[in-house]
């Protein structure tokens, strides 16, 4: 696997390297002890996925808040999204920055997310599926987030946000 360190403190965008021969290839998505050797955490609590029928369809900014702080590695594995991490630990050297990246069934990179940073998506595709490892499992009441389009973190979406539910919608502004 490829990790290429992103403008977020600690995200990462991981490629497989694929070994080819008449069959098709075979890559590893995930490594316990290279993730461990690039400093990220390695633990897997939980598996997710989400379906999202059409395109411009937004998924976030979501984390959990401490104790429950979780890190993700996100894949498209149907589709196309534009993945983002967002940094919201308030001591780390690029707070606030944000890194985002085409994630596809036909790239197959990942997008490593580390705890304290914020998580969302825009779907480029319709039909778009994405898969997620969590170093923790979901805590309902540790559940937060921050609003898509606010103006102290200046994400440049590359589309047009055509669904979105009222919670991802109505998060407040963060404090300037």
């Amino acid at each position: 696997m490829r990790f290429t360190a992103t403008e977020v403190a600690g995200a990462f965008l991981v490629e497989p390297e694929p070994i080819a021969d008449e069959r098709g290839f075979f890559a590893r998505t995930f490594c316990r002890e290279e993730f461990r050797e690039h400093g990220l955490n390695p633990e897997l609590a939980q598996g997710n996925v989400s379906y999202n029928h059409r395109r411009g369809t937004l998924r976030g900014l979501h984390y959990q808040a401490a104790p429950h702080q979780e890190a993700k590695l996100v894949r498209c594995t149907r589709g196309a999204i534009w993945d983002l991490a967002l940094d919201l630990r308030p001591g780390s050297p690029t707070h606030r920055a944000w890194y985002g990246a085409e994630l596809s069934d036909g790239n197959r990179a990942m997008l490593y997310v580390p705890e304290g940073c914020a998580h969302g998506f825009l779907t480029l595709t319709d039909g778009a599926e994405v898969t997620y490892q969590m170093s923790a499992p979901y805590a309902p009441a540790a559940a937060r987030g921050v609003r898509w389009d606010d103006p102290a973190f200046g994400i440049e979406w590359p589309g047009e946000v055509l669904v979105i539910n009222q919670r991802d919608a109505s998060y407040p502004d963060v404090e300037p």
